[in-house]
């Protein structure tokens, strides 16, 4: 098995990174986007955008592979304002995941609590004292993924236009002094399955 490892992208990462957000979107989102919307990605376009973006943006490696990634930094007012638009008196101190995905073929690695654990550490360096993120309501796993790291539901959601189509997100939200522990499976500790 490889080494697995998060740091800071470079623009050289942008093609790698588009690659895990395009087969995120064909594959674990496939139920809840339209199918039109990935037959317009333009991953050319996409790459370059990336390549700009890359303050904030964290990739995680499975030895020289991009297995996943996520882009974190200060939440903007649209991010924190409730049904109402009224903000919270803690607004400038909220830090914003506003990306983690992980390609699903390296998915129940650790990666994503790498991700999460270290955009943590860089939101509190710079500030933040709690996070909030947007995922989408039919997401199962990804409401799972955060919630076994504390993070819950706070009652407000949102609808998207995504390619015509209506996407419901709820936002999240939770603590900032995460560490990472990986989880033993009964394969690992070489224990046969009951």
């Amino acid at each position: 098995m490889a080494i697995a490892h998060v740091r800071p992208a470079t623009p050289d990462d942008a093609a790698a990174v588009t690659a895990v957000q395009r087969e995120v979107w064909t594959t674990a989102w496939a139920g809840f986007l339209p199918p039109g919307l990935t037959e317009g990605f333009d991953d050319e376009a996409v790459a370059a955008a990336w390549s700009r973006a890359v303050d904030g943006l964290l990739v995680a490696t499975e030895g020289d592979t991009v297995a996943g990634f996520a882009l974190a930094g200060p939440a903007p007012a649209e991010d924190l304002a409730d049904a109402v638009g009224a903000l919270p008196e803690d607004a400038g101190s909220v830090g914003l995941v506003a990306t983690l995905l992980v390609s699903p073929r390296w998915g129940r690695r650790g990666h994503g609590g790498r991700l999460l654990v270290t955009a943590a550490a860089a939101l509190r360096d710079a500030g933040a004292v709690r996070g909030v993120t947007w995922v989408p309501e039919r997401d199962p796993a990804s409401r799972a993924f955060y919630a076994r790291a504390g993070w819950e539901p706070d009652g407000t959601v949102r609808t998207l236009d995504a390619g015509g189509r209506p996407l419901r997100e709820v936002r999240l939200g939770g603590p900032l002094d995460l560490e990472f522990a990986v989880r033993p499976t009964a394969e690992d500790l070489g224990l046969p399955l009951l």
